[in-house]
């Protein structure tokens, strides 16, 4: 995925996007360490983002996607990025 994917670059994710390899589109969470430090943390945004991920799925059935998150500090930016998620995906789905 990540070396055939087509990346969608956002302020606080990055979506790595290629053609569904199975019927029904696969989806990935990838939260670094490096990014936020605490497990609690990389597990509210990945909440956050399955959560999201799952109002835009009817759309998203022909893509496999990998949600990499870039940043998110604290939970303002966690909320901002979960926005800027619905917003990518919402965007991808309406090219499908």
């Amino acid at each position: 995925m990540f070396r055939t994917g087509r990346r969608v670059e956002g302020v606080y994710l990055q979506l790595v996007v290629a053609p569904a390899a199975t019927p029904r589109g696969r989806t990935g969470y990838v939260i670094a360490r490096k990014v936020l430090r605490r497990a609690v943390d990389r597990n509210r945004i990945r909440r956050k983002l399955r959560e999201t991920v799952r109002a835009h799925r009817a759309g998203l059935a022909a893509f496999d996607v990998i949600v990499r998150v870039k940043r998110a500090g604290n939970r303002a930016e966690q909320d901002a990025a979960a926005r800027e998620a619905g917003q990518m995906l919402a965007a991808l789905a309406a090219r499908a």
